[in-house]
Protein backbone atom coordinates (compact mmCIF):
# COMPACT_ATOMS: atom_id res chain seq x y z
CA UNK A 1 0.00 0.00 0.00
CA UNK A 2 2.83 2.70 0.17
CA UNK A 3 2.65 3.60 -3.44
CA UNK A 4 -1.23 4.33 -2.47
CA UNK A 5 -0.26 8.04 -0.89
CA UNK A 6 1.49 9.14 -3.87
CA UNK A 7 -1.07 8.37 -6.54
CA UNK A 8 -3.90 11.16 -7.10
CA UNK A 9 -6.79 8.83 -7.29
CA UNK A 10 -10.25 10.65 -8.08
CA UNK A 11 -13.28 8.64 -6.97
CA UNK A 12 -16.77 9.72 -9.05
CA UNK A 13 -20.13 9.25 -6.85
CA UNK A 14 -23.54 10.68 -7.63
CA UNK A 15 -25.63 11.95 -4.13
CA UNK A 16 -29.83 13.06 -5.00
CA UNK A 17 -32.18 14.97 -3.80
CA UNK A 18 -36.07 15.15 -4.24
CA UNK A 19 -38.56 16.12 -1.93
CA UNK A 20 -40.91 13.09 -0.17
CA UNK A 21 -41.79 15.19 2.65
CA UNK A 22 -38.74 15.80 3.01
CA UNK A 23 -36.07 16.22 0.40
CA UNK A 24 -34.78 13.07 -0.77
CA UNK A 25 -30.96 13.16 -2.12
CA UNK A 26 -29.39 10.57 -3.99
CA UNK A 27 -25.25 10.03 -3.97
CA UNK A 28 -23.30 7.16 -6.76
CA UNK A 29 -13.85 2.45 -4.83
CA UNK A 30 -12.66 -0.73 -5.52
CA UNK A 31 -15.60 0.31 -2.79
CA UNK A 32 -17.02 2.89 -1.15
CA UNK A 33 -18.96 2.41 1.99
CA UNK A 34 -21.18 5.72 3.31
CA UNK A 35 -21.69 6.06 6.94
CA UNK A 36 -24.54 8.68 7.85
CA UNK A 37 -24.68 10.33 11.52
CA UNK A 38 -27.37 10.32 14.26
CA UNK A 39 -28.68 14.16 14.90
CA UNK A 40 -28.93 13.45 18.44
CA UNK A 41 -27.19 10.42 19.55
CA UNK A 42 -24.08 11.08 17.27
CA UNK A 43 -23.61 7.55 16.26
CA UNK A 44 -22.52 6.45 12.84
CA UNK A 45 -24.77 4.09 10.99
CA UNK A 46 -23.70 2.51 7.69
CA UNK A 47 -26.32 3.50 5.09
CA UNK A 48 -24.99 1.75 2.49
CA UNK A 49 -22.53 0.19 -0.13
CA UNK A 50 -21.64 0.81 -3.56
CA UNK A 51 -20.61 -2.23 -6.22
CA UNK A 52 -17.05 -3.26 -6.30
CA UNK A 53 -15.00 -1.97 -8.96
CA UNK A 54 -12.12 -4.44 -9.66
CA UNK A 55 -7.92 -3.19 -10.38
CA UNK A 56 -9.10 0.38 -11.30
CA UNK A 57 -7.11 3.95 -9.66
CA UNK A 58 -10.23 5.61 -10.87
CA UNK A 59 -13.37 3.88 -9.98
CA UNK A 60 -16.49 5.82 -11.18
CA UNK A 61 -19.39 4.29 -9.17
CA UNK A 62 -22.93 3.84 -10.81
CA UNK A 63 -25.08 2.67 -7.64
CA UNK A 64 -26.74 5.48 -6.16
CA UNK A 65 -27.63 6.35 -2.26
CA UNK A 66 -31.69 7.63 -2.10
CA UNK A 67 -31.37 10.25 1.23
CA UNK A 68 -34.05 12.50 2.68
CA UNK A 69 -32.70 16.24 2.77
CA UNK A 70 -33.45 18.60 5.20
CA UNK A 71 -32.21 22.46 4.49
CA UNK A 72 -32.62 22.55 8.45
CA UNK A 73 -30.84 19.74 9.42
CA UNK A 74 -26.86 19.42 9.62
CA UNK A 75 -26.74 16.10 8.06
CA UNK A 76 -23.01 14.46 8.57
CA UNK A 77 -21.87 11.82 6.10
CA UNK A 78 -19.08 10.00 6.33
CA UNK A 79 -17.25 7.80 3.14
CA UNK A 80 -14.73 5.05 3.60
CA UNK A 81 -13.35 3.65 0.52
CA UNK A 82 -11.56 0.35 0.57
CA UNK A 83 -9.78 -2.06 -1.34
CA UNK A 84 -11.67 -5.60 -1.34
CA UNK A 85 -9.34 -8.52 -1.41
CA UNK A 86 -12.58 -11.62 -0.78
CA UNK A 87 -15.97 -11.62 -1.40
CA UNK A 88 -16.35 -11.17 2.91
CA UNK A 89 -19.22 -8.57 3.72
CA UNK A 90 -16.95 -8.14 6.85
CA UNK A 91 -15.31 -4.71 5.73
CA UNK A 92 -12.54 -5.16 8.87
CA UNK A 93 -10.80 -7.97 6.20
CA UNK A 94 -10.23 -5.55 3.18
CA UNK A 95 -7.69 -2.65 3.10
CA UNK A 96 -9.23 0.59 4.29
CA UNK A 97 -7.35 3.20 1.95
CA UNK A 98 -8.97 6.24 3.23
CA UNK A 99 -12.20 8.43 4.36
CA UNK A 100 -13.88 11.77 3.73
CA UNK A 101 -16.49 13.39 6.22
CA UNK A 102 -18.91 16.17 4.85
CA UNK A 103 -22.26 17.26 4.98
CA UNK A 104 -25.21 16.60 2.71
CA UNK A 105 -25.63 20.39 2.89
CA UNK A 106 -21.96 20.87 1.55
CA UNK A 107 -22.62 18.84 -1.49
CA UNK A 108 -25.87 20.40 -2.29
CA UNK A 109 -24.32 23.93 -1.48
CA UNK A 110 -20.93 23.39 -4.07
CA UNK A 111 -21.48 24.71 -7.67
CA UNK A 112 -23.42 22.49 -9.60
CA UNK A 113 -24.38 20.19 -5.99
CA UNK A 114 -20.79 18.58 -7.09
CA UNK A 115 -17.96 18.65 -4.31
CA UNK A 116 -14.86 17.43 -4.68
CA UNK A 117 -12.53 16.69 -1.48
CA UNK A 118 -9.38 14.84 -0.43
CA UNK A 119 -9.58 11.76 0.54
CA UNK A 120 -8.05 11.38 4.53
CA UNK A 121 -6.47 8.39 6.15
CA UNK A 122 -8.43 8.04 9.58
CA UNK A 123 -5.85 8.79 12.59
CA UNK A 124 -6.74 5.07 14.28
CA UNK A 125 -5.90 3.41 10.66
CA UNK A 126 -3.00 5.71 9.67
CA UNK A 127 -0.52 3.66 11.67
CA UNK A 128 -1.13 0.28 9.77
CA UNK A 129 -1.00 1.97 6.45
CA UNK A 130 1.96 3.75 6.57
CA UNK A 131 0.20 7.03 6.14
CA UNK A 132 2.80 10.01 5.27
CA UNK A 133 1.20 13.55 6.53
CA UNK A 134 0.78 15.69 3.97
CA UNK A 135 0.64 13.25 1.21
CA UNK A 136 -2.56 12.87 -0.81
CA UNK A 137 -4.50 9.75 -1.13
CA UNK A 138 -7.08 10.12 -3.83
CA UNK A 139 -9.73 12.56 -4.31
CA UNK A 140 -13.54 11.96 -3.92
CA UNK A 141 -16.05 13.69 -5.77
CA UNK A 142 -19.95 13.42 -4.87
CA UNK A 143 -22.50 14.71 -6.57
CA UNK A 144 -26.54 15.48 -6.11
CA UNK A 145 -29.19 15.94 -7.65
CA UNK A 146 -32.81 15.83 -6.12
CA UNK A 147 -35.17 13.13 -7.50
CA UNK A 148 -37.80 13.91 -10.25
CA UNK A 149 -41.36 13.05 -9.03
CA UNK A 150 -41.41 15.11 -5.96
CA UNK A 151 -41.95 17.84 -7.94
CA UNK A 152 -44.94 18.68 -8.98
CA UNK A 153 -47.70 20.52 -7.84
CA UNK A 154 -51.60 19.93 -8.89
CA UNK A 155 -54.43 21.91 -9.55
CA UNK A 156 -58.43 21.02 -9.43
CA UNK A 157 -61.63 21.66 -8.68
CA UNK A 158 -64.40 20.19 -7.27
CA UNK A 159 -68.17 20.35 -7.06
CA UNK A 160 -71.21 18.56 -5.34
CA UNK A 161 -75.03 17.87 -6.02
CA UNK A 162 -78.02 16.88 -3.79
CA UNK A 163 -75.83 17.20 -0.63
CA UNK A 164 -78.14 16.12 2.80
CA UNK A 165 -80.00 18.83 4.00
CA UNK A 166 -78.42 19.31 7.26
CA UNK A 167 -79.71 22.14 8.77
CA UNK A 168 -83.36 23.32 9.41
CA UNK A 169 -84.08 25.96 6.91
CA UNK A 170 -82.87 22.72 4.42
CA UNK A 171 -79.83 23.69 3.19
CA UNK A 172 -76.04 23.05 4.00
CA UNK A 173 -72.66 24.93 4.74
CA UNK A 174 -70.24 21.88 2.55
CA UNK A 175 -66.78 21.60 3.03
CA UNK A 176 -64.18 19.17 1.95
CA UNK A 177 -61.11 17.32 3.81
CA UNK A 178 -58.41 15.70 2.41
CA UNK A 179 -56.52 12.70 3.87
CA UNK A 180 -53.40 10.69 2.36
CA UNK A 181 -52.97 7.37 3.38
CA UNK A 182 -49.56 6.37 5.43
CA UNK A 183 -47.33 3.54 5.16
CA UNK A 184 -48.88 2.26 8.65
CA UNK A 185 -52.83 2.11 7.40
CA UNK A 186 -53.44 5.82 9.17
CA UNK A 187 -54.43 8.98 7.32
CA UNK A 188 -53.08 12.39 7.52
CA UNK A 189 -54.77 15.61 6.74
CA UNK A 190 -53.08 17.15 3.89
CA UNK A 191 -55.83 19.77 2.61
CA UNK A 192 -59.45 21.20 3.54
CA UNK A 193 -61.81 23.25 1.20
CA UNK A 194 -63.38 26.21 2.20
CA UNK A 195 -66.96 26.36 3.01
CA UNK A 196 -69.12 27.34 0.57
CA UNK A 197 -72.46 28.67 2.12
CA UNK A 198 -76.17 27.67 1.91
CA UNK A 199 -76.11 25.27 -0.65
CA UNK A 200 -76.96 21.99 -1.61
CA UNK A 201 -74.87 21.87 -4.60
CA UNK A 202 -71.77 23.50 -3.98
CA UNK A 203 -68.73 24.64 -6.50
CA UNK A 204 -65.34 24.74 -4.52
CA UNK A 205 -62.61 27.49 -5.62
CA UNK A 206 -59.52 25.40 -7.70
CA UNK A 207 -56.62 24.21 -5.27
CA UNK A 208 -53.23 23.71 -5.64
CA UNK A 209 -51.24 21.25 -3.26
CA UNK A 210 -47.31 19.45 -3.84
CA UNK A 211 -48.15 15.56 -4.97
CA UNK A 212 -45.85 14.28 -2.16
CA UNK A 213 -48.33 15.92 0.80
CA UNK A 214 -51.29 14.38 -2.01
CA UNK A 215 -49.90 10.61 -2.18
CA UNK A 216 -45.79 10.99 -0.81
CA UNK A 217 -45.01 10.36 -4.47
CA UNK A 218 -46.65 7.14 -5.36
CA UNK A 219 -49.68 7.92 -7.49
CA UNK A 220 -51.56 4.84 -6.59
CA UNK A 221 -51.61 5.38 -2.76
CA UNK A 222 -55.71 5.84 -1.58
CA UNK A 223 -56.56 9.26 -1.00
CA UNK A 224 -59.65 9.61 1.48
CA UNK A 225 -61.69 12.57 1.33
CA UNK A 226 -65.03 13.18 3.65
CA UNK A 227 -67.36 15.81 3.49
CA UNK A 228 -69.02 18.00 6.28
CA UNK A 229 -71.69 20.55 7.28
CA UNK A 230 -70.10 23.07 9.02
CA UNK A 231 -71.18 24.60 11.61
CA UNK A 232 -70.62 27.96 13.65
CA UNK A 233 -69.98 26.30 17.12
CA UNK A 234 -67.31 23.33 15.30
CA UNK A 235 -69.55 20.05 15.84
CA UNK A 236 -69.46 19.95 12.08
CA UNK A 237 -72.01 17.53 10.62
CA UNK A 238 -70.30 14.54 8.74
CA UNK A 239 -71.86 14.17 5.55
CA UNK A 240 -70.54 11.52 3.98
CA UNK A 241 -66.79 10.24 2.71
CA UNK A 242 -65.35 8.89 -0.82
CA UNK A 243 -61.83 7.62 -1.88
CA UNK A 244 -59.52 8.45 -4.31
CA UNK A 245 -56.18 7.86 -5.73
CA UNK A 246 -54.17 10.30 -7.33
CA UNK A 247 -53.90 7.82 -10.46
CA UNK A 248 -57.97 8.17 -10.72
CA UNK A 249 -57.74 11.99 -10.23
CA UNK A 250 -54.97 12.41 -13.20
CA UNK A 251 -57.44 11.34 -15.56
CA UNK A 252 -59.50 14.45 -15.39
CA UNK A 253 -62.74 15.08 -15.90
CA UNK A 254 -64.03 11.84 -17.24
CA UNK A 255 -67.19 9.47 -16.18
CA UNK A 256 -64.21 8.04 -13.33
CA UNK A 257 -64.72 11.31 -11.34
CA UNK A 258 -67.21 11.29 -10.23
CA UNK A 259 -67.99 9.88 -6.73
CA UNK A 260 -70.88 8.57 -4.71
CA UNK A 261 -70.11 10.30 -1.04
CA UNK A 262 -71.00 7.54 1.09
CA UNK A 263 -71.64 7.45 4.93
CA UNK A 264 -69.66 4.94 6.90
CA UNK A 265 -72.89 3.41 8.34
CA UNK A 266 -76.40 3.28 6.21
CA UNK A 267 -79.13 4.01 7.86
CA UNK A 268 -82.11 3.16 5.83
CA UNK A 269 -81.80 3.72 2.03
CA UNK A 270 -81.64 7.29 0.46
CA UNK A 271 -83.13 7.45 -2.43
CA UNK A 272 -80.94 10.30 -3.63
CA UNK A 273 -76.83 9.63 -3.05
CA UNK A 274 -74.65 12.82 -3.11
CA UNK A 275 -72.13 12.86 -5.66
CA UNK A 276 -68.85 14.67 -5.65
CA UNK A 277 -67.57 15.55 -9.41
CA UNK A 278 -64.53 16.38 -10.13
CA UNK A 279 -64.13 19.46 -12.73
CA UNK A 280 -60.70 20.22 -13.89
CA UNK A 281 -56.98 19.01 -13.15
CA UNK A 282 -53.95 19.80 -14.49
CA UNK A 283 -50.44 19.71 -12.90
CA UNK A 284 -47.30 21.28 -13.67
CA UNK A 285 -43.43 20.98 -12.11
CA UNK A 286 -42.33 23.27 -9.36
CA UNK A 287 -39.12 24.74 -9.06
CA UNK A 288 -37.60 23.51 -5.99
CA UNK A 289 -35.30 24.96 -3.42
CA UNK A 290 -32.66 23.14 -4.41
CA UNK A 291 -33.06 23.40 -8.32
CA UNK A 292 -32.12 27.53 -7.46
CA UNK A 293 -29.26 26.18 -5.07
CA UNK A 294 -27.96 23.56 -7.91
CA UNK A 295 -28.16 26.73 -10.19
CA UNK A 296 -25.88 28.85 -8.41
CA UNK A 297 -27.64 31.01 -5.81
CA UNK A 298 -25.76 32.08 -2.97
CA UNK A 299 -27.15 32.70 0.39
CA UNK A 300 -25.60 35.25 2.31
CA UNK A 301 -25.80 34.90 6.41
CA UNK A 302 -25.41 38.31 8.36
CA UNK A 303 -25.41 37.85 12.35
CA UNK A 304 -26.68 40.86 14.62
CA UNK A 305 -26.04 41.05 18.09
CA UNK A 306 -28.06 42.60 21.00
CA UNK A 307 -25.84 44.80 23.27
CA UNK A 308 -28.24 46.49 25.30
CA UNK A 309 -27.75 46.91 29.15
CA UNK A 310 -30.52 44.66 29.86
CA UNK A 311 -28.32 41.58 29.03
CA UNK A 312 -26.75 42.14 32.28
CA UNK A 313 -22.67 42.66 32.78
CA UNK A 314 -21.18 40.72 30.75
CA UNK A 315 -18.03 40.02 33.45
CA UNK A 316 -20.83 38.94 35.81
CA UNK A 317 -21.79 35.12 35.57
CA UNK A 318 -25.52 36.17 35.92
CA UNK A 319 -25.41 38.03 32.06
CA UNK A 320 -26.73 36.31 29.06
CA UNK A 321 -23.27 37.58 27.64
CA UNK A 322 -21.00 36.02 30.60
CA UNK A 323 -18.35 34.94 29.17
CA UNK A 324 -17.80 31.00 31.01
CA UNK A 325 -14.64 29.64 29.68
CA UNK A 326 -15.99 26.22 29.91
CA UNK A 327 -19.12 26.79 28.15
CA UNK A 328 -20.88 28.93 25.42
CA UNK A 329 -23.57 31.47 26.09
CA UNK A 330 -26.60 31.31 24.54
CA UNK A 331 -25.66 33.92 22.05
CA UNK A 332 -22.81 32.13 20.69
CA UNK A 333 -24.46 29.18 21.05
CA UNK A 334 -27.87 30.30 19.11
CA UNK A 335 -25.09 31.76 16.73
CA UNK A 336 -23.47 28.04 16.45
CA UNK A 337 -26.80 26.31 16.18
CA UNK A 338 -28.06 28.59 12.98
CA UNK A 339 -24.30 29.44 11.48
CA UNK A 340 -22.79 25.78 11.25
CA UNK A 341 -26.00 24.84 8.83
CA UNK A 342 -26.16 28.04 6.68
CA UNK A 343 -22.27 28.53 6.12
CA UNK A 344 -22.64 25.93 3.63
CA UNK A 345 -24.32 27.67 0.90
CA UNK A 346 -22.26 30.98 1.11
CA UNK A 347 -19.52 29.75 -1.37
CA UNK A 348 -16.73 32.15 0.16
CA UNK A 349 -17.85 31.75 3.89
CA UNK A 350 -17.16 35.10 5.06
CA UNK A 351 -19.77 36.72 7.19
CA UNK A 352 -21.16 40.27 7.90
CA UNK A 353 -21.13 40.58 11.76
CA UNK A 354 -23.33 43.10 13.37
CA UNK A 355 -23.99 44.69 17.00
CA UNK A 356 -26.67 47.11 18.30
CA UNK A 357 -27.75 48.93 21.08
CA UNK A 358 -24.06 49.63 22.92
CA UNK A 359 -21.95 52.29 23.48
CA UNK A 360 -18.45 52.48 21.22
CA UNK A 361 -14.91 53.73 21.71
CA UNK A 362 -13.70 56.10 21.98
CA UNK A 363 -16.50 59.03 22.43
CA UNK A 364 -18.91 56.56 23.43
CA UNK A 365 -21.55 57.17 20.99
CA UNK A 366 -24.49 54.74 20.77
CA UNK A 367 -24.57 52.55 17.58
CA UNK A 368 -27.03 49.96 16.23
CA UNK A 369 -25.38 48.46 13.70
CA UNK A 370 -21.60 48.77 14.51
CA UNK A 371 -19.42 45.85 12.94
CA UNK A 372 -18.08 43.47 15.44
CA UNK A 373 -14.78 43.32 13.92
CA UNK A 374 -14.54 46.95 14.65
CA UNK A 375 -13.46 47.32 10.89
CA UNK A 376 -16.55 49.90 9.31
CA UNK A 377 -15.51 49.26 5.44
CA UNK A 378 -15.00 45.43 6.03
CA UNK A 379 -17.73 43.96 8.78
CA UNK A 380 -16.95 40.58 7.29
CA UNK A 381 -15.39 37.45 9.75
CA UNK A 382 -13.90 34.18 8.61
CA UNK A 383 -16.44 31.76 9.17
CA UNK A 384 -18.81 30.92 12.11
CA UNK A 385 -15.36 30.96 14.25
CA UNK A 386 -14.61 34.11 13.39
CA UNK A 387 -18.01 35.68 14.31
CA UNK A 388 -17.48 33.70 17.35
CA UNK A 389 -14.41 35.58 18.16
CA UNK A 390 -15.02 39.06 17.03
CA UNK A 391 -17.91 38.76 19.46
CA UNK A 392 -15.54 38.13 22.30
CA UNK A 393 -13.22 40.92 21.21
CA UNK A 394 -16.25 43.68 20.80
CA UNK A 395 -17.58 42.81 24.37
CA UNK A 396 -14.28 43.77 25.92
CA UNK A 397 -14.18 47.07 23.87
CA UNK A 398 -17.58 48.33 23.95
CA UNK A 399 -20.06 49.45 26.99
CA UNK A 400 -23.71 47.77 27.19
CA UNK A 401 -26.03 50.55 26.37
CA UNK A 402 -29.35 50.80 24.80
CA UNK A 403 -32.19 51.17 23.53
CA UNK A 404 -32.78 48.24 21.30
CA UNK A 405 -33.67 48.97 18.27
CA UNK A 406 -33.97 46.15 15.22
CA UNK A 407 -34.67 48.56 12.56
CA UNK A 408 -31.18 49.78 11.73
CA UNK A 409 -29.60 46.40 10.83
CA UNK A 410 -32.94 44.95 9.34
CA UNK A 411 -32.09 47.95 7.05
CA UNK A 412 -28.68 47.38 7.15
CA UNK A 413 -29.30 44.07 4.99
CA UNK A 414 -32.07 45.20 2.92
CA UNK A 415 -29.71 48.00 1.39
CA UNK A 416 -27.79 44.54 0.08
CA UNK A 417 -30.56 42.99 -0.68
CA UNK A 418 -32.05 45.28 -2.90
CA UNK A 419 -28.87 45.96 -5.22
CA UNK A 420 -29.20 42.05 -5.70
CA UNK A 421 -32.80 41.19 -7.26
CA UNK A 422 -31.89 38.79 -10.33
CA UNK A 423 -32.32 35.36 -7.64
CA UNK A 424 -28.22 35.18 -7.38
CA UNK A 425 -28.28 35.82 -3.96
CA UNK A 426 -30.95 35.49 -0.92
CA UNK A 427 -30.17 37.07 1.87
CA UNK A 428 -30.96 35.82 5.66
CA UNK A 429 -30.36 38.13 8.77
CA UNK A 430 -30.04 36.29 12.31
CA UNK A 431 -30.82 38.42 15.06
CA UNK A 432 -30.27 37.25 19.06
CA UNK A 433 -31.92 39.54 21.07
CA UNK A 434 -33.05 39.43 24.96
CA UNK A 435 -36.02 40.55 23.35
CA UNK A 436 -37.62 43.72 24.84
CA UNK A 437 -37.78 46.04 21.50
CA UNK A 438 -38.28 50.13 21.72
CA UNK A 439 -38.67 50.51 17.89
CA UNK A 440 -41.14 48.47 16.99
CA UNK A 441 -43.19 50.81 14.44
CA UNK A 442 -39.86 51.17 12.39
CA UNK A 443 -39.02 47.71 12.68
CA UNK A 444 -42.40 46.60 11.01
CA UNK A 445 -42.21 49.27 8.44
CA UNK A 446 -38.27 47.61 7.94
CA UNK A 447 -40.24 44.54 7.35
CA UNK A 448 -42.86 44.93 5.64
CA UNK A 449 -40.14 47.01 3.01
CA UNK A 450 -38.03 43.83 3.55
CA UNK A 451 -41.12 41.26 2.31
CA UNK A 452 -40.56 42.79 -1.16
CA UNK A 453 -36.58 41.96 -1.34
CA UNK A 454 -34.57 38.59 -1.35
CA UNK A 455 -34.38 38.50 2.32
CA UNK A 456 -35.34 36.37 5.17
CA UNK A 457 -35.28 37.15 9.19
CA UNK A 458 -34.58 34.57 12.23
CA UNK A 459 -34.65 36.25 15.55
CA UNK A 460 -33.79 34.15 18.48
CA UNK A 461 -34.66 35.35 22.37
CA UNK A 462 -32.36 34.92 24.68
CA UNK A 463 -33.08 34.64 28.69
CA UNK A 464 -36.55 35.33 30.48
CA UNK A 465 -38.06 38.16 28.96
CA UNK A 466 -41.63 38.09 27.75
CA UNK A 467 -41.40 37.64 24.13
CA UNK A 468 -44.76 39.03 22.98
CA UNK A 469 -43.31 41.74 20.77
CA UNK A 470 -41.30 39.00 18.70
CA UNK A 471 -44.23 36.98 18.02
CA UNK A 472 -46.35 39.75 16.56
CA UNK A 473 -43.06 40.52 14.29
CA UNK A 474 -43.13 36.36 13.88
CA UNK A 475 -46.00 37.24 12.19
CA UNK A 476 -47.61 33.39 11.78
CA UNK A 477 -50.67 33.80 12.57
CA UNK A 478 -51.33 37.61 11.96
CA UNK A 479 -49.43 39.30 9.23
CA UNK A 480 -47.66 42.19 10.13
CA UNK A 481 -48.62 45.18 8.44
CA UNK A 482 -46.89 48.83 8.44
CA UNK A 483 -49.06 52.19 8.06
CA UNK A 484 -52.15 50.39 6.22
CA UNK A 485 -49.59 47.68 4.42
CA UNK A 486 -49.39 44.01 4.66
CA UNK A 487 -46.55 42.68 4.16
CA UNK A 488 -46.61 40.47 0.88
CA UNK A 489 -44.80 37.26 2.16
CA UNK A 490 -44.11 36.32 5.83
CA UNK A 491 -40.24 36.54 5.90
CA UNK A 492 -39.53 36.61 10.31
CA UNK A 493 -38.99 33.49 12.16
CA UNK A 494 -39.10 33.87 16.07
CA UNK A 495 -38.02 30.70 18.56
CA UNK A 496 -37.06 31.53 22.32
CA UNK A 497 -33.69 29.82 23.33
CA UNK A 498 -35.17 29.07 26.58
CA UNK A 499 -37.62 26.50 25.08
CA UNK A 500 -34.33 24.65 23.56
CA UNK A 501 -32.82 24.09 27.21
CA UNK A 502 -33.46 21.96 30.17
CA UNK A 503 -35.01 22.47 33.76
CA UNK A 504 -31.48 24.67 35.53
CA UNK A 505 -31.06 26.38 32.43
CA UNK A 506 -27.65 25.64 32.32
CA UNK A 507 -27.55 23.16 29.35
CA UNK A 508 -29.43 22.84 25.72
CA UNK A 509 -31.30 19.69 25.36
CA UNK A 510 -31.05 20.01 21.46
CA UNK A 511 -28.63 22.73 19.39
CA UNK A 512 -29.86 20.44 16.26
CA UNK A 513 -34.03 21.19 17.01
CA UNK A 514 -32.80 24.92 17.66
CA UNK A 515 -31.33 24.80 14.35
CA UNK A 516 -34.62 22.88 12.50
CA UNK A 517 -36.95 24.98 13.80
CA UNK A 518 -35.26 28.39 13.25
CA UNK A 519 -34.42 27.35 9.64
CA UNK A 520 -37.42 25.09 8.64
CA UNK A 521 -39.45 27.87 6.84
CA UNK A 522 -36.23 29.39 5.27
CA UNK A 523 -36.49 27.11 1.82
CA UNK A 524 -40.53 28.07 1.38
CA UNK A 525 -39.72 32.03 2.10
CA UNK A 526 -37.18 31.65 -0.53
CA UNK A 527 -39.37 30.38 -3.04
CA UNK A 528 -42.16 32.52 -2.26
CA UNK A 529 -39.75 35.21 -3.00
CA UNK A 530 -38.46 33.35 -6.42
CA UNK A 531 -42.15 33.11 -7.50
CA UNK A 532 -43.37 36.36 -6.71
CA UNK A 533 -40.79 37.60 -9.27
CA UNK A 534 -41.01 35.14 -11.91
CA UNK A 535 -37.74 34.10 -11.32
CA UNK A 536 -36.35 30.75 -12.59
CA UNK A 537 -33.33 28.95 -11.39
CA UNK A 538 -30.44 29.21 -13.84
CA UNK A 539 -29.49 25.79 -15.39
CA UNK A 540 -26.65 23.71 -13.12
CA UNK A 541 -23.15 23.93 -14.73
CA UNK A 542 -22.02 20.85 -17.12
CA UNK A 543 -20.81 17.97 -14.54
CA UNK A 544 -16.98 18.53 -14.76
CA UNK A 545 -14.57 15.22 -15.42
CA UNK A 546 -10.96 15.78 -14.70
CA UNK A 547 -8.48 15.91 -17.32
CA UNK A 548 -7.66 12.63 -18.55
CA UNK A 549 -10.48 10.87 -16.66
CA UNK A 550 -13.39 9.95 -18.70
CA UNK A 551 -17.02 8.89 -17.27
CA UNK A 552 -17.93 5.02 -17.50
CA UNK A 553 -21.49 5.15 -16.57
CA UNK A 554 -23.70 2.03 -16.68
CA UNK A 555 -27.56 2.87 -18.15
CA UNK A 556 -29.63 0.19 -16.41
Amino acid sequence: MDKLEDMASVYEFDPITGNIPATKVEITVSLCVLYTQGVETKQWREFGRTEVIDNTLNPDFVRKYILDYFFEEKQNLRFDLYDVDSKSPDLSKHDFLGQMFCTLGEIVGSPGSRLEKPLGLSCPLSFLHRGIPGKKCGTIILSAEELGNCRDSATMQFCANKLDKKDFFGKSDPFMVFYRSNEDGTFTICHKTEVVKNTLNPVWQSFTIPVRALCNGDYDRTIKVEVYDWDRDGSHDFIGEFTTSYRELARGQSQFNVYEVLRRKRHGHHHIIPRVTLLSFSVESECTFLDYIKGGTQINFTVAIDFTASNGNPSQSTSLHYMNPYQLNAYAMALKAVGEIIQDYDSDKMFPALGFGAKLPPDGRVSHEFPLNGNMENPYCNGIQGILEAYHQSLKTVQLYGPTNFAPVVNHVARYAAAVQDGSQYFVLLIITDGVISDMAQTKEAIVNGAKLPMSIIIVGVGQAEFDAMVELDGDDIRISSRGKLAERDIVQFVPFRDYMDRTGNHVLSMARLAKDVLAEIPDQFISYMKSRGIKPNPAPPPYTPPGHTHHHTQI
